[in-house]
């Protein structure tokens, strides 16, 4: 197995384990990250965030397949199963990351996933309905974070 893809594994093991600071460590110091609902994280942003959804999720189960990576690039697929906090409905989400590595840790991280989908779930007939428009998905974007930046002024991050 290539260091990088034990990297992944790590990574998502310490999810599953609900280990956040393990999956922090995985990250270079200026790590970037990205999906459709935290948009163009920097540095410790990224961390955080991991460590938000760790202290906010309700029954989450994680599974990961198909790690793949070399020396510059890898990819693996995730699945999440979780209550959103919002609404009490139950999100499975099917992932697509995408890496890249620089001095043995994850330099970039890009989830995708689809958010007509998530909205659905999350939200349930008024996601489904609306979930398409991009006005929904910038207003969750645009909640997710603004709830980032209050959850690291409150841990002094």
């Amino acid at each position: 197995m290539h260091p990088n893809e034990e990297l992944i594994t790590k990574f998502y093991s310490a999810f599953q384990n609900k280990d956040g600071n393990s999956m922090v460590s995985c990250y270079h110091e200026n790590i970037e990250f990205s999906d459709p609902a935290f948009r163009d994280l920097k540095g410790k942003e990224a961390g955080a965030m991991w460590l938000m959804l760790l202290e906010r999720s309700q029954n989450l189960t994680i599974r990961f397949s198909n790690i793949k990576a070399d020396g510059e690039k890898g990819s693996a697929d995730w699945e999440a199963d979780y209550n959103f906090s919002k609404t009490g409905r139950m999100v499975h989400n099917k992932i697509h990351a995408e890496f890249t590595f620089e001095n043995g840790k994850i330099r970039t991280h890009k989830d995708h996933f689809s958010m007509w989908k998530w909205l659905g779930m999350a939200m349930g007939p008024v996601g489904y309905l609306l979930g398409w428009l991009p006005s929904l998905g910038n207003k969750v974007s645009k909640e997710a974070t603004t709830g980032l930046q209050m959850y690291m002024k409150r841990k002094r991050m």
